[in-house]
């Protein structure tokens, strides 16, 4: 066996019978390009179709099977075009109805078929219904495939123009593929626990026999589950683990202090740095002095002033005649970036550049010259920095701010953007994610860590209310008090769909709104759709107080300094994370005076959300909130946003599988002693783009 044929991902979809370019293109919307990447789409849930009830003894609100011939198929045009078919058995009839329905839907569903449907029975105006159920036509009442009699039918993650039996249909394809190409094991048979082989735990978690317990597999305690489970996080430990080895056998240019830039720009500060924020940067330091390339996380709670740090790392490097890159993950945080770098370091001659998607050619093409021929000493940037164009003379320092937001080989791809003469850069990743130490050494195993711990003087507490939008008047006239003393407001729009386009209508119908009800104020508007020169525009004027209230959509999260805002009211708060309601918060209590933030919600409230904002209430720490967001939902999302960028995981829930991490890592250092092959088979298997940096 090659590496590469492990769980069959050398083979594209396209190899199945009948999958064609179409079908193709709609599989790859799901990132689903190889046979392993179709065995490793695993259902969301299951449904036992196994027996049809008599459509006589049907009750509303059940899921179930019916079954039936086609006595009548036909458009109706009511509210809009739709397609309703009725069956019948021999107790009664039902009517399917289908509104949305592909032109050939009516010629397949003709009269005198046989359907089988499952879905909710629903009470129609003149008879029972089921509205778009899943179904299987054929031409009599034996062909019914007798797979679902003998399984549970599993219900997948899928996309338009993909129906369930498509995915089922093609999944079925690859395993029978799986079963004559087995997979030779390559986990010591010590650590398997009794797990089953890895086809059999695909094949079970995609065609569940009914004697099986479904709850188990469906909340991952099943053996088949936790087969893969263990086997992808061992892969994803294997891989941080050597990719850190590695790291330690690279050359980087030794950085050190010669305080040419360093000791003006903090004469130049109004204020000193924290004890933390000293001891973080002398860590950097230490590591920049080193003849292998620093990788060091830091881990800083909302103000506790990460941009300090890293603009006194890139100084370091700059004074050592080397470029710098900083890249954020939005355009309004690198903007914001880019204008304090700019204060800072215009003092001291230094260039500073923006390079973000929406720059005209001609600006963009200019960047790339300058960056090329070394006279850009810092380039701040989002994901346009990954483009081919973007070429450093000789780039010393990489530093990766909101890391969470990016996938770990997003991070490496930069790295080796600034590889010359087999000299690496320094890495430098920041987030103000807290992520408790469990979770942070799975995570971030390949990179040394600092916490600032210490918030600056000056920032005070901010008091969190919990409110319902029926007190929302209540909340206008408090706004009108605070911008009569002369301070400032945001107020944040949110929308349960994670969609800027309508994001940006919410914000800009509430701008309107509040004109109205606050016409002696000045209200600002500002969302991820507007232009950058547009946003950089509004954000200054509302730093220098020209915009008292500022209405935002969450592009505000990261990055915005305004220490005059003391008031922030997040619309609809039960929608968020804890950690974006945290990271929202932390845009006020910048300043001096008493500040506020509002969650106003929408009621009624599930128990969970009552908890978690009552979290948000009782404390201003981020770690804290982190980790009483894992006691209160135990599962699901890290401190409620995905974090997709940490790892990209297609089966684990670091959450939910936290238990297990431990264990995994000393499985790890066992298989990278004495068996390093099968390390790099296991990476291969479950992360393959990794290898390219491992092996770098």
């Amino acid at each position: 066996m090659t590496i590469s044929k492990r769980l069959l991902q050398h083979l594209s979809i396209s190899h199945l019978p009948g999958l064609g370019e179409a079908l193709e293109k709609k599989f790859n919307n799901l990132g689903i390009y190889t046979i392993r990447d179709l065995l490793l789409h695993l259902p969301l849930r299951y449904e036992d179709r196994s027996s049809f009830s008599p459509i006589s003894n049907l009750t509303i609100g059940e899921h179930t099977t019916v079954q039936g011939k086609i006595i009548k198929s036909e458009i109706i045009f009511s509210k809009r075009r739709m397609l309703v078919c009725t069956i019948q058995d021999n107790s009664g009839s039902i009517n399917l109805r289908f509104i949305n329905f592909y032109p050939t839907m009516q010629q397949n569903l003709a009269i005198g078929k046989w359907v089988k449907a499952y879905g909710e029975i629903k009470k129609g105006k003149l008879s029972l219904e089921i509205i778009h159920p899943q179904i299987q036509i054929k031409a009599t009442p034996q062909e019914f495939d007798t797979l679902e009699t003998e399984k549970f039918t599993p219900i997948y993650g899928a996309t338009y123009g993909l129906t369930q039996n498509i995915i089922r249909k093609f999944i079925h394809s690859s395993l029978t593929l799986l079963k004559r190409n087995p997979t030779p094991e390559i986990i010591p048979e010590k650590f398997l626990n009794g797990f089953p082989s890895i086809e059999q735990a695909l094949i079970t978690l995609h065609e569940p026999p009914l004697n099986i317990d479904i709850a188990q597999l469906e909340n991952s305690n099943h053996p088949a589950k936790q087969r893969l489970i263990f086997e992808e996080l061992l892969a994803y430990q294997l891989s941080m683990q050597l990719i850190k080895s590695r790291n330690q056998n690279h050359q980087a240019v030794e950085i050190v202090v010669k305080n040419q830039y360093i000791t003006p720009f903090l004469q130049a500060l109004p204020f000193s740095p924290t004890n933390a924020q000293t001891r973080v940067v002398k860590e950097i330091w230490n590591d920049m002095a080193q003849a292998k390339p620093m990788m060091r996380l830091v881990q800083g709670d909302v103000g506790s002033g990460k941009t300090l740090v890293a603009a006194l790392a890139a100084l370091n490097a700059i004074e050592n005649n080397k470029q710098v890159v900083l890249m954020a993950p939005t355009e309004i945080l690198a903007e914001q970036h880019y204008l304090n770098f700019k204060q800072w370091f215009d003092a001291l001659g230094l260039s500073v550049d923006l390079l973000t998607g929406k720059l005209t050619a001609k600006q963009k093409r200019n960047c790339y010259a300058e960056l090329e021929a070394g006279k850009t000493h810092i380039l701040i940037g989002t994901h346009a920095v990954f483009v081919e164009h973007v070429k450093f003379a000789d780039l010393g320092l990489v530093i990766i701010d909101e890391q969470h937001r990016f996938g770990v080989d997003q991070r490496l791809t930069l790295w080796q953007k600034g590889i010359k003469d087999n000299y690496y850069p320094h890495q430098l990743i920041m987030t103000a994610t807290p992520i408790p130490r469990t979770l942070t050494m799975t995570i971030y195993a390949d990179l040394d860590v600092s916490v600032i711990d210490e918030l600056p003087p000056g920032r005070t507490p901010v008091t969190t209310i919990v409110l319902p939008n029926t007190r929302r008047n209540e909340i206008i006239d408090r706004i009108k008090q605070v911008c009569l003393t002369g301070k400032q407001v945001y107020w944040v729009c949110t929308l349960v769909e994670e969609s800027e386009v309508l994001a940006a209508q919410a914000a800009e119908v509430t701008y309107v709104e509040l004109q109205e009800l606050l016409p002696n104020v000045a209200v600002g508007l500002v969302h991820g759709k507007m232009k950058p020169q547009q946003k950089q525009q509004i954000m200054q004027d509302f730093k220098q107080g020209e915009i008292q209230l500022l209405v935002a959509t969450t592009v505000i999260e990261v990055g915005v300094d305004v220490p005059n805002a003391s008031l922030m009211i997040i619309e609809n708060a039960e929608r968020l994370g804890l950690s974006q309601l945290h990271q929202l918060r932390g845009r006020v209590g910048r300043g001096q005076a008493a500040s506020h933030c509002v969650l106003m919600y929408q009621a009624p409230l599930s128990q969970v959300t009552k908890q978690r904002l009552q979290v948000m209430r009782d404390s201003n720490d981020g770690f804290v909130i982190a980790q009483k967001d894992l006691e209160i939902r135990g599962g699901g999302d890290i401190l409620g946003t995905r974090q997709v960028g940490l790892a990209d995981f297609k089966v684990v829930d670091l959450i939910r599988d936290q238990m297990i991490i431990s264990h995994v890592q000393q499985v790890s250092q066992f298989i990278l002693q004495h068996h390093p092959d099968a390390a790099i088979k296991l990476i291969d298997s479950w992360l393959p783009q990794r290898t390219k940096y491992i092996n770098a």
